[in-house]
């Protein structure tokens, strides 16, 4: 399809793993940076119990960071969190030694465990936190999945829009086909009329030959009236053949004029083409704060060179300051909506704009007052 973009399938294909692999790796960021200040808030609890002996440091960060670890989504959907906190002489305190759950705490030792703890303490502590986010979990699914989603909406729109710019193009061409396919019908029905009227002419001087012959007989009988006779008889038969040369010419000319506007037609045809993208072009750079439609710069192809001057005269107004044009009417929608507004061109031509949802300005339609009909039609349909 001419109308699809190749480089838009390029990206499509590649940007998904990219963005996959970028979006994995911001959220690796953000998730330790978050994770690590909500931890280093959290991981030290009520700091009584510490103090009076009855409970251990280390029992208490591994409870206290365990519990937090266990209410998070994120980690529960493939986010692995790999936590560290030691003293800074060294000592592990998270994650705690398989062996330290089964410490039986006595009642004579409570003074010991509250004087570790304060030396733990006193010593400082570091939490350190890092995140990784393994391939084939639910969350790097999820997100992948979302890109893969965006990728193919993208493809779906712009597929769609050039199989509607093809149908719309073919559409177009057909109409122009079948124009010119009923002029042709209708030289080949005036060709065929022509030939009948040669073959009757012919049977007329046929006709007229044979009287001639018994008018030929009978003038031995009275000379004077039968030159009259001949004399008229000729005359008639030299009108008829006149008359019949005329018929033959007139046949070639419609013959020829067939075969000049098939030629025309197909000619025609890609001139337009040729002549809608140059104009296009030179539009586009020109005039670059208004909007043209394809119906408008179609119509303006048609128009006369001194109409051409006239309504790029109003374009170029309309790009520069809209409030210079001279507006004659507002066009009301078949809702009763005042939307578009006319502009008239040397005498007889018509303009139609209207300003979007961001105050630019799309000119829709240029045309004269023989096309207005379709124009206002065309106009009610968008």
């Amino acid at each position: 399809m001419k109308f699809f973009s190749l480089k838009i399938l390029i990206l499509c294909i590649l940007l998904p793993p990219v963005l996959y692999i970028i979006s994995v790796q911001s959220l690796e960021r953000h998730l330790k940076s978050r994770y690590l200040n909500e931890i280093e808030n959290i991981y030290l609890g009520d700091t009584r119990p510490l103090f009076e002996g009855s409970e251990q440091l280390k029992d208490d960060i591994n409870r206290n960071i365990n519990h937090y670890l266990q209410n998070k989504l994120l980690i529960k959907l493939g986010a692995k969190v790999i936590v560290r906190v030691t003293s800074k002489k060294g000592t592990i305190l998270y994650p705690a030694p398989v062996s330290a759950g089964k410490t039986s705490l006595l009642p004579n030792n409570t003074i010991q465990i509250a004087s570790d703890n304060y030396k733990l303490m006193n010593e400082g502590l570091v939490v350190n936190a890092d995140v990784v986010i393994e391939p084939n979990t639910v969350l790097t699914n999820i997100i992948l999945c979302i890109y893969i989603f965006a990728s193919i909406v993208v493809l779906s729109f712009y597929y769609w829009s050039g199989l509607k710019k093809v149908r719309k193009e073919e559409t177009e061409k057909d109409s122009e086909l079948s124009r010119l396919k009923e002029i042709e019908n209708s030289h080949t029905d005036n060709l065929k009329t022509m030939m009948q009227d040669k073959k009757n002419l012919a049977f007329e001087i046929k006709k007229i030959q044979k009287q001639l012959k018994k008018e030929t007989v009978k003038a031995s009988k009275n000379e004077d009236e039968m030159i009259k006779e001949i004399i008229l008889l000729e005359n008639k038969v030299i009108k008829k053949i006149e008359l019949l040369n005329e018929k033959e010419q007139e046949i070639d000319t419609l013959k020829e004029t067939i075969k000049r506007l098939e030629k025309e037609g197909r000619k025609e045809s890609r001139q337009k083409i040729k002549f809608y993208h140059s104009v296009r072009k030179r539009f586009k750079t020109l005039y670059k704060n208004v909007s043209i439609d394809k119906k408008a710069i179609m119509g303006f192809l048609d128009l006369t060179e001194d109409m051409k001057i006239k309504s790029e005269e109003i374009i170029h107004k309309l790009n520069e300051n809209p409030k210079l044009v001279p507006v004659k009417r507002k066009v009301f929608s078949k809702k009763g909506r005042a939307n578009v507004q006319e502009a008239i061109f040397a005498y007889n031509g018509r303009l139609y704009f209207r300003a979007n949802k961001q105050s630019r300005i799309e000119i829709l339609s240029i045309g004269t007052k023989n096309t207005q009909t379709k124009d206002l039609e065309y106009l009610d349909s968008i």
